[in-house]
């Protein structure tokens, strides 16, 4: 399945907790060089499939490549080229950032220039000298971020990395993963905040129950999914064919004059009935990935 233009590829990706499946032949590629954004309630599967992919668990079924490299046969490889910002983080209280950082250096080689790491330090305004103790949890999630990237890895793979900074803070962590782009990374990160992975993901990828739902761009995923209608009539009408068109849900009728709508799905069966009707208006509302993303998730528990 070696496949180096790739910079993640899984194939039947299976992993059991005990009796509990986590994961279901999860098929999932990331192409190099783009951000993708994994969305997933808690429990979903978001975190097991980012330490399958860095072999911190073993998979129980399946084919899977980070880089062109199996994890399982050669995860130090996959490690050296990965930049991880896991959810859940722990940190050596005792020690300062800057010690916590140097160490992680002396791991890679003394792969990151330290000036890069002042560089992201002062963005994110991160004291390095404090020790870690006395750090806020968004300061220690900042911790988590600068040695994800302070190497300038070819993959950068974050776990909720906006979690627990404020707005701008936030707003700076998902500039600096642009610019990561832009420098030649893969960005692969997971996130409930829909708003975040609109912004900066090409393409999002929507997981529940351990089954991939969806993969597709998240501009187009909105549209595709849900749209909100409001349509006005040059005269009072009966709107009660249009409740049973398939998909569409009546959100509120304005004394027969006009109505608003739901419509799940492609409009074309909404266009054709209304022929019939005197449409002296209609207007279209495209949804936010965070509705988008709730009607997959009613649409799959169905």
């Amino acid at each position: 399945m070696t496949d180096k233009s790739k910079a993640i590829r899984t194939e039947g990706l299976t992993k059991f907790y005990g009796s509990f499946q986590a994961l279901h032949s999860v098929d999932l590629t990331v192409e190099r060089g783009e951000i993708f954004g994994f969305l997933g309630p808690n429990g979903a599967g978001k975190t097991t499939t980012i330490r399958c992919l860095l072999d911190l668990i073993h998979r129980d079924g399946g084919e899977m490549e980070v880089l062109g490299i199996d994890p399982r046969l050669d995860p130090v490889a996959v490690k050296r080229l990965t930049g991880y910002m896991p959810g859940e983080l722990h940190l050596d209280q005792s020690m300062t950032p800057e010690t916590l950082l140097h160490y992680f250096n002396n791991l890679r080689g003394r792969a990151a220039d330290w000036a890069q790491v002042r560089s992201l330090a002062d963005r994110l305004d991160l004291a390095l000298k404090q020790p870690i103790r006395n750090l806020s949890h968004g300061n220690k999630q900042k911790v988590g971020i600068v040695q994800a990237l302070m190497h300038k890895p070819e993959l950068i793979i974050m776990d909720e990395p906006t979690q627990g900074l404020d707005p701008l803070m936030a707003h700076e962590v998902l500039r600096l993963l642009r610019e990561a782009q832009a420098a030649g990374s893969t960005v692969f990160f997971s996130s409930h905040i829909m708003s975040e992975v609109e912004s900066v993901a090409q393409r999002v990828g929507i997981i529940r129950g351990g089954r991939m739902v969806e993969v597709a761009d998240p501009k187009t995923l909105g549209t595709r999914s849900l749209n909100r209608v409001h349509i006005r009539f040059q005269k009072p009408v009966d709107i009660s064919s249009l409740a049973k068109v398939k998909g569409v849900t009546v959100l509120s009728h304005e004394n027969g004059n006009g109505v608003r709508l739901q419509v799940e799905g492609e409009v074309d069966e909404l266009i054709k009935a209304l022929a019939n009707f005197p449409v002296r208006d209609f207007e279209t509302e495209r949804p936010s990935l965070e509705e988008a993303f709730l009607a997959f998730y009613d649409d799959s528990a169905k």
